[in-house]
């Protein structure tokens, strides 16, 4: 993706949401990254904590976190997300001398309809501008989006539309706000249109994030294979059902969450590997988790498998979704070896 970005002629900022960890951190410097998103300050602090001086917070923001954001911004550049003038004057009404300029993103809805602004809501969007100007330590960035509703599209073409889209709504609002020299920044970040697209459209910068794992709902959406999935659940047995062809395993919601996709004319909540010493294999044939509960995962398999597997065994679940899998686990095993609990 780094490669891309350079390609492409975009700055890469990476969302770490997905992996939370200084270590994988350390693996987007070794490809020259330097300026990351995160998804909230407390995962702004633990990688500050690891030496990133460039973040963007990539949440509306808490005016409940004000202070921990600004003595934040005494030690790196922070941009965030605004919705709102009200809650950016009572931040910019806190800060004093000793703090980094803030940067501004304002938050644009381009379809997904969770948070943002729209092309529609000019006031709102010249009442922010118009306050950044008021405080001299506030510097209004741009425009952000997150085109989160490619995550229901299916297919290239689904999601080149959608994308495209969104670039043209923030193109136009560049050409309406930008009243200087062109420098205002338009920011995507989506991991199905960072994954698929060879044009961004005018953007410029990129904030994908699953793809450093991917998962099983990016491969229904077209991002990826199976293959490219690099996170793996591993789970022992505790049960086998032959009534029903049903394997039980110690891996439930707290661990996998609830996500789940439509595969194959059934709900799933999770794909079926087996483990080794090197990894995991595609996934079995005839085999997916098929619910949930706390603590308990309820494994269809096939008659084979069924008839191989016993309990103490170890088998893999690809997650539907790795970002929440990633979340809920808290460290990973990496070569044999558990790296740190992430924050």
């Amino acid at each position: 993706m780094a490669v891309k970005a350079r390609r492409l002629g975009v700055k890469f900022r990476p969302h770490f949401k997905t992996h939370q960890s200084k270590l994988i951190g350390h693996w987007f410097r070794e490809e020259g990254t330097k300026s990351i998103t995160v998804s909230s300050v407390s995962m702004a602090r633990y990688f500050i904590g690891d030496g990133w001086e460039d973040i963007t917070i990539a949440f509306p923001l808490n005016l409940r976190e004000s202070d921990e954001a600004l003595e934040l911004s005494t030690r790196a550049d922070l941009n965030v997300l605004i919705t709102m003038a009200e809650p950016l004057e009572s931040f910019g009404q806190l800060m004093k001398g000793g703090h980094r300029p803030v940067g501004i993103f304002i938050k644009i809805d381009t379809g997904y309809n969770r948070t943002g602004l729209t092309l529609a809501d000019n006031e709102k969007i010249e009442s922010i501008i118009n306050t950044c100007r008021k405080h001299s330590m506030l510097t209004f960035k741009g425009f952000l989006t997150h085109t989160g509703h490619t995550y229901n599209a299916r297919g290239r073409e689904e999601i080149d539309m959608i994308s495209r889209e969104a670039f043209l709504q923030l193109r136009s609002l560049k050409d309406k706000f930008d009243s200087g020299p062109g420098d205002l920044l338009l920011s995507v970040g989506d991991t199905p249109a960072c994954s698929l697209l060879e044009d961004f459209g005018g953007m410029d910068e990129i904030r994908p994030g699953n793809f450093v794992f991917y998962d099983v709902m990016q491969t229904m959406i077209g991002s990826c294979g199976t293959s490219r999935i690099a996170v793996c659940l591993a789970c022992p047995v505790v049960s086998k059902e032959p009534s029903r062809n049903e394997i039980v395993v110690y891996g439930g919601a707290v661990h996998l969450s609830k996500e789940s996709v439509f595969h194959k004319g059934k709900t799933i909540f999770g794909l079926v590997c087996s483990l080794s010493d090197g990894g995991w294999s595609e996934p079995l044939d005839d085999c997916y988790v098929n619910a949930l509960s706390q603590e308990h995962g309820v494994i269809k398999v096939s008659k084979e498998v069924f008839n191989i597997i016993k309990p103490g065994d170890l088998l893999g679940i690809l997650p539907v979704h790795s970002c929440l899998t990633a979340q809920c686990m808290g460290n990973y095993l990496i070569d044999g070896n558990i790296v740190e609990p992430h924050m």
